[in-house]
């Protein structure tokens, strides 16, 4: 039959979920601490647990001399006494004798329990964390307890979790008794015990909302490849479906506008854009400026960024309220994205022409050829490599490439040497959408190109005179 310590033992494992042998050994250091307080250090004490009674058992060791050489009762015994407790004692043996465990007293029985129940709390802190460890990513809930520093502490039961300021929506009040869920961010192991992050905030959470809302990314038919959030204002999340038949977009949106309604009601009211992903990257940064109509993309894959042309009256459509639909969708897609108007690029194509013609033999059609490859300077052309040079159409000899090099240089030293650059001229604001503004802008470029030449073969006439 089991002592009132086994039942101890059985009672706090089945209690804390502890396993019964980290009880048993924290039990067995907390004897020997209160052995060692009520006897000294000095001796050599073990205990044991058995099973059977449900007893800690003490023994202290001591070494078996010969009589002549007995010096020091605390830690030795004679070869004499040692034959009375055991026949077979020999010179060098070790002896163990039990301790009478009653004999602890109060204060080393305090002693055992402190060392008990710290053990006890460090066991349970240990599974909490790997618990929540393993938990990290997914979705918990639990009532709001109390605010401290502007985090709310969140029960969830066996322990609290944190939703610190930064990781809560705008606007959002909770307040002691309120059920509140959550996406697990971090877990971390600390003196003060486990410490869980929870975030309302986090894109990961929006993509865990999904999962659990539609079925079809639950069964890996529809897949979620990115998200992101203003929360509380704004997201967007990009899916593809593995199976033509299914529509990634509709699958998320559901039955009139179900399954996405219920994640905008948990995230208060936070409009959510559902795109279409693309492998091809112009694609998909199309899809992921949605509403907004693109006109062309100029694509900067060594800088990953990019240029997206819209039709001036999409322009604040796809720039969105304070910029939030661009920075979304450059989040989204991971490109640095800027947006222009068709008139804005229709001025720069004019200006990068303009100053392209001032290289000396240059024709429209190869300046044209020369800034669709992008180059939209002679200055920037001076700078390049021959082996870039050879990839613009007309250009793919090496030593075309090279002379026109030189002609830039040689355009950059002549401009330097005269005070600047010529500008191309600039379009009135009254007359910068539609064709009537790009012929406008067209006549006004041969215009200024032909006084420019004119006065370079003036200038060569009185040279020559």
């Amino acid at each position: 039959m089991l002592s009132e310590l086994g039942r101890m033992i059985e009672s706090v494992g089945k209690d804390k979920g502890i396993e019964k042998q980290i009880i048993i050994d924290a039990v067995i250091q907390g004897m020997l601490s209160a052995a060692r307080k009520k006897y000294g250090t000095y001796k050599d004490i073990e205990a044991q647990y058995n099973e059977e009674s449900g007893e800690v058992e003490l023994f202290e060791f001591r070494e078996v001399v010969a009589d002549e050489n007995y010096v020091d009762d605390q830690i030795e015994i004679t070869l004499d006494e040692a034959r009375k407790l055991n026949p077979d004692a020999a010179i060098a043996d070790s002896i163990g004798l039990r301790l009478e465990t009653k004999d602890l007293g109060r204060i080393a029985a305090q002693t055992a329990r402190q060392i008990i129940t710290q053990r006890v709390r460090d066991a349970e802190r240990e599974i909490i964390f790997n618990e929540y460890e393993q938990r990290k990513g997914d979705i918990a809930s639990g009532i709001a307890r109390r605010i401290e520093r502007g985090a709310i502490v969140v029960d969830l039961g066996r322990t609290e979790a944190y939703l610190p300021p930064r990781e809560q929506i705008p606007g959002e009040q909770f307040k002691p008794g309120d059920r509140i869920q959550g996406y697990i961010s971090d877990v971390r192991q600390t003196t003060r015990g486990p410490q869980i992050i929870m975030s309302r905030a986090d894109s990961r959470y929006l993509i865990k909302l999904f999962e659990i809302e539609v079925p079809e990314i639950y069964d890996g038919i529809v897949t979620v490849h990115a998200a992101a959030r203003e929360p509380g204002q704004r997201a967007k999340i990009a899916v593809s479906s593995k199976d033509p038949a299914v529509d990634p977009v509709g699958a998320c949106v559901g039955m009139k506008g179900s399954r996405v309604q219920n994640i905008v009601q948990e995230l208060k009211g936070e409009k959510i854009d559902i795109v279409q992903f693309d492998e091809e990257i112009t694609r998909f940064v199309c899809n992921a400026l949605a509403p907004a109509e693109i006109s062309k993309v100029f694509v900067d894959e060594a800088n990953v960024e990019m240029e997206v042309v819209v039709p001036d009256h999409q322009l604040s459509l796809a720039i969105g309220k304070k910029g939030q639909n661009v920075r979304l969708a450059a989040k989204l897609t991971g490109w640095k994205l800027d947006i222009l108007s068709d008139s804005a690029a229709a001025q720069r194509t004019s200006e990068s022409i303009f100053n392209l013609m001032l290289i000396p033999g240059m024709t429209e059609t190869m300046a044209q050829n020369i800034f669709q490859s992008g180059f939209g300077s002679f200055q920037s052309i001076a700078e390049t490599l021959v082996e870039d040079i050879m990839n613009i159409p007309g250009y793919d000899d090496k030593g075309k490439a090279e002379k026109l090099i030189e002609d830039c240089k040689a355009t950059m030293k002549k401009y330097e040497a005269e005070g600047g650059v010529p500008q191309a001229p600039t379009r009135e604001a009254k007359v910068d959408t539609g064709a009537a503004a790009k012929a406008s802008a067209d006549e006004m470029l041969k215009a200024e190109m032909a006084k420019l030449h004119s006065a370079e073969a003036k200038t060569e006439e009185e040279v020559k005179e």
